[in-house]
């Protein structure tokens, strides 16, 4: 390959003060905080309450790539951490100007960032809506400090916003974008009982089509254990790490992607906002072509009922499938996605440094195996260039 990567799924670990550092003050003792015990491991809470990350991710994590074999199907013993390691002994996972030196050396020249903690707090917070947007203004805020939303035009960090509240949404969606954000993330499922396509929340989208920013989906704690979980015998308390097999199977891994990509199409989103791009990250892809069979059907079957977001096209999934840009697991079939969705819109992520992920983000090569070169670069470069608006270039022999 004569081209560097360009990643649409890396992360960071937080450091304790994510939420707080920079949190007005009446809220500094009712947000996210981290206690340190003497085992120096930090404890999650919000007020008295410990979150679903109940320790700090970075505390105590496995190596990236450690449990690629499990997913490969090779391993069966779930999260095993054979690999502990602490992300403060590696700078590259905490730290900008480290992450950078990391990149070159990976052959990767860009890459969207996403949090670890950050993407697991907002269920903890939504019972207070002043607190729920002092806390992710406040995460936002840090996070512009620490790693920027272009530095360089190579780390494309994605502030967290929230549907909860319409005005507060709109208003930190605002900021956001005036401060530089080249994407934003949003939770899936629902929020606040409502569709995040409700046509209530059209300033939000009217927005997000206006400046051009795509909106990621990224697996989150979407609020799936006491939605689903309290109806199937299930514990809604039990924390990440002790999520139960039908927890995962129903709450965690492609039940609230699948549901919100269907409420986006069959609520009319992107007929009334046809400018939208939609990514999905670290969502998985195998729920794709059974979902666009799905939502044709129950447009067809539900013609004669309300429509909330306007009346549906012929096909819905069309409608879906000119919006969305999907990053696959690595270990999903991305032929049968490229098949899907075309080689436009599927984007290569490592998930680096997860343990889920990959060991290096170089590895993904080997799962386009069976592509010409011109797929290949649009995955691993030019379709993610396009979205954060850099140019598809090749600066660096790989």
């Amino acid at each position: 390959m004569d081209y560097a990567l360009i990643d649409a799924d890396g992360h960071y670990y937080e450091p304790d003060d994510c939420f707080s550092r920079h949190i007005e003050a009446r809220y500094k003792d009712a947000t996210i905080r981290v206690d340190r015990a003497e085992d120096g491991l930090g404890r999650v809470f919000v007020g008295d309450r410990r979150t679903f990350m109940s320790v700090m991710p970075g505390d105590y994590a496995s190596a990236p790539g450690a449990l690629q074999g499990l997913f490969a199907g090779g391993v069966a013993d779930g999260f095993a951490h054979r690999e502990v390691l602490n992300a403060r002994d590696y700078p590259a996972f905490t730290t900008r100007a480290e992450r950078l030196t990391l990149m070159d050396s990976q052959s990767v020249e860009a890459t969207i960032l996403l949090p670890t903690l950050g993407i697991s707090v907002e269920r903890d917070l939504e019972h207070d809506v002043e607190l729920s947007y002092a806390s992710l203004r406040a995460f936002n805020r840090w996070l512009e400090e620490d790693w920027g939303y272009a530095a360089q035009e190579r780390i494309f960090a994605v502030p967290l916003l929230s549907l909860l509240d319409i005005d507060h949404a709109v208003a930190e969606l605002r900021r956001v974008i005036d401060a530089g954000a080249r994407l934003v993330h949003l939770r899936p499922g629902p929020v606040g009982h409502r569709s995040p396509a409700d046509p209530v929340n059209d300033p939000f989208w009217a927005l997000c089509a206006e400046a051009g920013v795509p909106v990621v989906f990224h697996t989150s704690n979407c609020g799936y254990a006491d939605l689903y979980g309290t109806h199937w015998s299930e514990d809604p308390r039990n924390p990440s790490h002790l999520q139960s097999p039908l927890q995962w199977a129903l709450c965690n891994t492609e039940r609230p992607i699948v549901d919100t990509m269907i409420a986006l199409t069959l609520h009319n989103l992107f007929g009334r906002h046809p400018d939208l791009r939609i990514l999905s990250i670290e969502n998985g892809s195998s729920w794709l072509r059974p979902l666009l069979k799905t939502v044709d059907k129950a447009a067809s079957l539900g013609r004669r009922g309300p429509m909330i977001g306007g009346r549906l096209p012929a096909k819905p999934s069309e409608a879906l499938t000119d919006h969305l840009w999907v990053v696959p697991f690595p270990e999903d079939d991305v032929d049968d996605l490229l098949d899907v969705l075309g080689p436009d819109h599927v984007l290569f992520g490592s998930d680096f440094p997860h343990p889920e992920g990959l060991r290096e983000p170089l590895d993904y090569a080997t799962s386009l195996g069976r592509q010409d070169p011109t797929t290949t670069r649009k995955v691993l470069r030019g379709n993610t260039a396009r979205l954060l608006g850099i140019p598809d270039r090749a600066p660096a022999a790989v």
